[in-house]
Formats: C-alpha cells, structure tokens, sequence
C-alpha cells in the first residue's frame, strides 16, 4: 500500500511542477478546475429541482409513479451512456502515453499488482475523478422527495460507481496497448473506436424522433422500462441502482449488484496486472513482418518537379498515417447520421457533404506536426515556401474533388434526387457547396500548419496523448476550423440574400459561387502560407524537434 500510496503523492508532486514551470499549463489547469466547477454546479442545480420544485408537483399536477418511472429509466441510460462516452475519451485522449503510464516505472522493479494498485489511485486521485464523485454525490439531492435513505445510499454509491468507471478504462487502456500490436491492427483499432464514439455521440439524436406525437405519459414505455432494468444489472449501472434497491426493499437485488461491483473491480484489476506482465515478457519480440514493396508507388505518376516529389511523399505519409485517415472517414459516416435522421428531407442528407468537407482538413491545420522531421529535409534542400505549399494544395484538392463527387453521385442514388431535374440541380449545387468549403478550409490550414502548431501522438502510438501545451493542443485546432469560414463570407452572403428575398428558386447561384470563392480562398492561402512558411522554416524546424521529444 506503501508504493501505491507514493505513487498518488507522485502524481500531485509532477502535477504542481508542471504548473510551476509552465504558464500554459497552469491557465489550462484552471480552466479545467473552472469547467469542473460548472458542471458541479449544473448537476447540483439540476438534482435541486428535481427533488424540490418536482416535488412539490408530484401528487398534484403529476402523478409520483409516473416520476419515479422517468427518473429511473433517465438515470439507467444516462449513466450507461456516459459509461461509454468515458471509456472511449479515456482511449482516445489519455491512451498510453501519459506521465503516470505503467512503462514509465519498468526500471523501479514495482510488483506488478502494487504498481497496478499505484495506477488505479492515482487515477482516482485525479481532477477529473473527484469532480465525478461529487457531482454523483450532489446528485442525491434529487431524491430527497422519495426518501431519506436513497440520498445517503446515493452518496454511498457516488464513489463506487467512479472506482468502476476508472478500472473499466484502466482495463480498455491497457488491453487496447497490450494485445493491438501490429501497425495495421493499431490503425484499425484507432479507425473503429474513433468511429464507433462518434456514432455514439448521435445515438440520442437518432434514438429520438420528433415526429412522434404520443403524450407526454406515454414515456417510459414498457420497453424503456425493461430496457432500463437489464442495464441496471451492468457495470454501468449497477451502482446507479443501489438508491433504487433500498426504496423497493429488496436486499437480495442490493447484495447482487454490490457483487456485480466486486465483479467488475476484479476482473479489470486481473486483466490490467495480466496486461502490465503480458508487455514486460513479450517486449521486443517476434518484429513485425515487413510489407512487400511493388515499385516506387506515387512518386512515378506525381509531376517530375520540387512540389511533385513532395506530393508524393504527402501522398505516401497519409496512406500509412491513422491519425488522419479518420477525418476522410467523417463525410461518409455524416451523410449516413444525417440520413437516419432525414425522416424522409432529402435536402437533410445533402447537408451531410457540407459537413464532411467542412471537418476533413482539422489535420492539415496542422499538418506540419504530423509529418513530423521529415520536413527537416526540405530545409536543407532549400524548397521555397510556395512549392510545399502548392505540393499539399496538389494532394487535398484531388482528394476532395474525387471523394466529394463519389460521394456526390451515393447521395443521388439515396435520396432518389437524380430523377427530377430541381433534385439534379439541388445535388449539384451542395456538392459545389462541400467542394467550396473544403477549398476554403485547405487554403486557412495551409496558413495555420506553420504558424500555430501544437504537439501530436507519434504514427506508433495514436491513442498516446503527448505532454504539455495543452491549451494550444485544445483551442489551436479550433482555429482552423472556424478560420476557414471567414473566407467563405461572400457565399454566406449570398445565402443570406437568397433567403431574406424568399428566391428559393435561385439556389443554383450558390453552386458557382460557392466553388469559386472555395477556389480562391484555397489558392490564396497556400500563397500566404508559403510566404509565411519561407519566414518561419526555422523557426518550425526547432519547434517540430521539441514535439518530437514529447513523443518519446
């Protein structure tokens, strides 16, 4: 207990180092002590009403069954829900390279289970940990109306329900790095959690359907009631459920859900230490077969030029990189949201392609970092700002325009819009529309990729999260972002005009709008951007050495 103990105190003295050394990371450190303290407030504010003003209706205006009915189905589903969202943040943000990662004290000789106990308490120490425990505990307030004994049983359950959620992701976490160890079976790994988090993130917006008219006592149905028993009897919900066994009266179900918490907390002790020893024994085994090499791939149909020759290499990099393979991913998986959500508007699946343009090039914001020292080389070979500018424009148009009218011409045989000529023109003018915003989006990255950079997890090690600058790592990528829009004043205009003088008719005019102003935002930033990259290269040359040593 003794090195776990030292091992929570190692946690906080790095933490306050940190803090001392770096003004970025103390401001960020405050902002996440400011957002927790919102959410402490939100859920207390929340809970408050529920088992105050609620109260008061319950019995008068709203019968008390039906009440403890929806809180009960609301607190089974948001809790299973949140149960995940925490798991696949855990994965995707934390991952296995932060400074308390089991790796790190291979040399120390720690007993695989005290180290493993050290990780779990240090995580439970943590920021993030102790405001889940006392929004859960300031939950309790809500059933102040339904008994005395939910509220104490609810601050009971508080923490044992945030000791689940962390050993469920200490478990993911260490699975995810121990037994995914090839680098195609890391890339599809990170490609399907990635995606499968997203599709979660919209499970609610798709569950829900605004075009049922039912009473408002309709909900829960029997089904939302037998559903929210069987999660109460998971990990995610068992301790939700305590507050509920004690109102019933029930002490054979109280008992098995405590033993479905003990259950939990095992197994996942068990798998993490099997992990922690799985990696020590099979370290620098059997190396990964090596992939056969046919020809010299893009380089023999790129343009025999400067920029040519680093389009190819661009194009080579983003075949083999997972961690911008995703966003090539988001225009399919926004189309398919937007059409199980379209209840039969056609024009609800076409925005899908505006979204997807919009997001695909967050990377190339910062696209620098991700090729990481390679663009050492072209420092030393004197490459003019323009030519790697105009290589990159090269690679992200093409791919754009061949994806967007791919996906273009799957949107038509969807909707059915190919059969009408205004369904053709509507078509035509949002896939110029996506082709527009993406341009604009390429020419603001090309800016933004030299000049606000922030650090990256390595090739290796996409779920990894690289330590410091936080702040840069949470806000640069929404510069980008958003920056791209402003380019696109001119087409929003438009829109805006066409809208206020009710000329529904002359949609179509977006669609060469929209795709020149995309095109000469696009061009124009990457100008910029070569100018800019010609006065920073070594500026970027020493700040891409320092991401790189965070990577290690």
């Amino acid at each position: 207990m003794e090195v776990a103990l030292t091992m929570v105190r190692l946690r906080w003295a790095l933490t306050l180092a940190t803090l001392r050394k770096s003004t970025w990371q103390t401001i960020g450190y405050v902002l996440g002590i400011v957002f927790g303290i919102g959410a402490l407030v939100g859920v207390g504010a929340l809970a408050w009403f529920l088992g105050g003003p609620v109260f008061d209706m319950a019995g008068h205006h709203i019968p008390a069954g039906w009440m403890y009915g929806v809180l009960h189905v609301a607190v089974m589903y948001g809790s299973t829900f949140a149960g995940f969202i925490i798991l696949f943040i855990q994965l995707m943000l934390v991952g296995d390279g932060s400074t308390m990662a089991p790796h790190r004290f291979a040399l120390y000789g720690i007993p695989d289970r005290k180290l493993q106990l050290g990780m779990l308490l240090g995580g439970l120490s943590g920021l993030p940990a102790i405001c889940g425990t006392l929004a859960l505990m300031l939950w309790s307030l809500a059933y102040r109306w339904m008994s005395v004994g939910m509220v104490v049983m609810q601050l009971i359950a508080a923490p044992l329900a945030i000791i689940t959620m962390m050993s469920l992701a200490k478990l993911v976490i260490s699975a995810s790095t121990t037994l995914v160890r090839s680098k195609r079976g890391k890339n599809a790994f990170y490609l399907i959690a990635m995606i499968v988090f997203i599709v979660l993130c919209q499970l609610p917006n798709i569950i829900d359907n605004p075009a049922d008219s039912g009473s408002l006592y309709d909900f829960p149905s029997l089904t939302d009631l037998s559903v929210a028993d069987a999660l109460s009897w998971t990990p995610f919900g068992a301790a939700f459920q305590l507050p509920y066994d004690l109102l019933t009266g029930n002490p054979l179900l109280f008992v098995a859900r405590l033993a479905i918490l003990a259950v939990t907390w095992v197994v996942c002790f068990v798998g993490c230490v099997w992990c922690l020893r799985h990696d020590r024994v099979t370290v620098g085994g059997a190396p990964e077969r090596a992939a056969k090499v046919r020809g010299i791939g893009a380089f023999g149909w790129m343009p025999d030029s400067t920029s040519g020759a680093m389009s190819a290499r661009l194009l080579t990099y983003l075949r083999r990189d997972p961690r911008q393979i995703l966003l090539f991913v988001m225009p399919v998986l926004f189309v398919a949201l937007f059409a199980l959500q379209s209840r039969g508007v056609t024009i609800v699946i076409w925005q899908g392609l505006i979204w997807g343009g919009w997001m695909m090039q967050m990377t190339e914001g910062n696209g620098l970092a991700y090729d990481g020292r390679g663009f050492t080389l072209e420092v030393l070979a004197g490459v003019r700002g323009w030519d790697d500018r105009r290589s990159r424009m090269r690679v992200f148009a093409s791919i754009n325009v061949i994806y967007m009218v791919v996906l273009g011409l799957a949107c038509f045989v969807l909707t059915g819009d190919w059969r009408t000529a205004d369904g053709l023109l509507l078509g035509v003018t949002f896939i110029c529309l996506a082709l527009g915003v993406s341009f604009s989006s390429i020419g603001v990255a090309e800016i933004t990729n030299c000049s606000l950079m922030y650090p990256v997890p390595s090739m290796d090690k996409p779920f990894s999260t690289p330590q410091g600058r936080a702040v840069a790592q949470g806000l640069f990528p929404f510069v980008q972002l958003f920056g791209c829009l402003i380019p696109m004043l001119p087409t929003i205009l438009v829109a805006i005009v066409l809208v206020v003088a009710d000329m529904g008719g002359w949609l179509w005019v977006m669609a060469p709008v929209g795709l020149a102003n995309g095109v000469a935002a696009m061009v124009i930033g990457s100008w910029l951007g070569g100018k800019l990259l010609d006065a920073r290269a070594i500026r970027v040359v020493q700040t891409l050495d320092s991401f790189a040593s965070l990577q290690r």
